[in-house]
């Protein structure tokens, strides 16, 4: 078995099922050593990274290599370092010894130039599906590739993950990349940022950094949120948003909160982040869901029926959790897209039959959705209308949130109505708690789940 083959795979598994900071930080300098008598041996850089890999994705690792290898493997990480392929040691440093910038001006084609950038080239808005959930995000995305720097600046996207944040920054960098492909354009992440200011501190590159930073035409940031609470980090992200804004140079940011809510983070970078147009993308509904599924299996060149688009749908709430799922369905041996196969590779969390199918042709009031989460966890509906916020009222009342956004598509306010009034900002916070929990808590996807049935059933 090729080693490095099955890691790769592996890894893009993986990235789709965690932050883009957790895969860039934890897995970037990975690698599977060894794999004989169902033991796999994994080397990475470090102790901390190889504690925390080991005590957070033991699970996830294990899943893919079991269902790649057909084999019941058992995990054993160890410090190592990642051999150094060819194409990395091409890669070039950080900051070449001339001090040029590690943006490449370039007359190349868009897509071979968005792939050095690592702009992800089929990022599009065409193959970005729109409904109530994100057309404002849309609109102000394709906006500003008509007319950047002047339309909204900066342009913030917040939202859980999965929701299209970065697909559609990536999709305005490639619209600008087609129309002046030699545009001086620099993306990086939050953790990014601030690893490039260390290291220029520490080997005393500051200028190139600079240089790097604020000759950019267009500045992409994903999750800014990161650079919160480091004194450093925001101060010279402070200098170089200043330099860049000042040159009418497009600025966009995504992260998981708004400004607002981001702690830590000074008050001079939060009134310039929110200087401009700050959007909020929710959690895409279920038929944006399905439309989802529908847009990535094109893209994948399989045929996806309906009855088996809606299953996944019905299971999955995120967009990247969906994709992972559509390339199972690529593997040799999976067999046509059928909802028995769906069925059998969402494993045990999947709710099959019509139920799963037909419950949403039923349409619920939000109210009945209330009283059905009250009823299945025995506490009454004025306990969850109330100003309480212990856990066994607060859960329940997450999940509601949760429902009324993704099966009923409520806005934030009505939502924030329907449970005492509580704003908007609440909401969004529980619906995106309960997302991001669905993917690694058996027990509340249990009670989702059940809640459902008794709902569509």
């Amino acid at each position: 078995m090729n080693l490095e083959k099955l890691w790769k795979t592996t890894l893009a598994e993986i990235e789709l099922s965690v932050s883009r900071v957790a895969f860039h930080t934890q897995f970037k300098h990975s690698s599977l050593l060894s794999l004989s008598s169902g033991v796999a041996t994994i080397g990475l850089p470090n102790p901390p990274i190889r504690a925390l890999v080991e005590s957070r994705y033991y699970s996830l690792i294990k899943s893919i290599l079991d269902h790649h290898t057909g084999e019941n493997i058992s995990l054993v990480f160890v410090v190592a370092a990642r051999p150094t392929t060819l194409s990395e040691t091409d890669a070039g440093p950080l900051f070449t010894q001339k001090g040029t910038p590690s943006y490449e001006p370039s007359v190349s084609r868009p897509q071979d130039v968005a792939r050095r950038l690592h702009i992800r080239p089929d990022a599009s808005f065409d193959n970005f599906a729109v409904s109530t959930t994100n057309q404002l995000a849309y609109a102000a995305a394709t906006a500003v590739a008509k007319n950047p720097g002047t339309a909204y600046n900066p342009l913030f996207f917040y939202g859980g993950v999965g929701v299209g944040k970065t697909h559609l920054m990536h999709a305005v960098a490639n619209a600008i990349l087609t129309k002046k492909p030699g545009v001086r354009l620099v993306y990086c992440m939050g953790e990014e940022f601030t690893n490039e200011i260390v290291e220029a501190i520490q080997t005393k590159t500051n200028r190139q950094f600079r240089q790097k930073y604020r000759s950019a035409e267009l500045f992409l940031v994903d999750d800014v949120q990161f650079i919160a609470g480091k004194q450093q980090t925001q101060e010279e992200f402070f200098h170089t948003f200043n330099a860049l804004h000042r040159e009418g140079v497009q600025i966009i940011l995504t992260s998981d909160r708004p400004p607002s809510e981001i702690a830590k983070l000074e008050d001079r970078l939060r009134s310039r982040f929110e200087g401009g147009l700050t959007v909020d993308i929710a959690p895409p509904n279920f038929e944006l869901r399905v439309a989802i599924v529908n847009i990535k299996a094109a893209a994948l060149g399989i045929s996806v029926p309906p009855d088996a688009a809606q299953l996944v749908a019905a299971n999955l709430t995120d967009t990247r959790a969906i994709e992972g799922l559509l390339r199972k369905l690529t593997a040799p041996g999976v067999g046509p897209a059928t909802p028995e196969t769906v069925a059998s590779l969402l494993g045990a969390r999947a709710v099959v039959g019509s139920g799963a199918i037909a419950k949403h042709n039923k349409r619920v009031p939000p109210q009945e959705v209330l009283e059905t989460v009250a009823n299945y966890f025995s506490i009454k509906p004025t306990a969850i209308k109330s100003p309480k916020r212990d856990r066994p009222i607060a859960r329940p009342r997450q999940i509601i949130m949760y429902l009324c956004k993704t099966e009923l598509g409520l806005t934030l306010e009505d939502i924030g109505g329907l449970l005492g009034g509580r704003d908007h900002t609440t909401v969004m916070h529980g619906v995106e708690t309960i997302t991001q929990e669905l993917s690694i808590n058996e027990r509340l996807r249990a009670d989702v789940e059940g809640i459902k049935a008794r709902l569509w059933a």
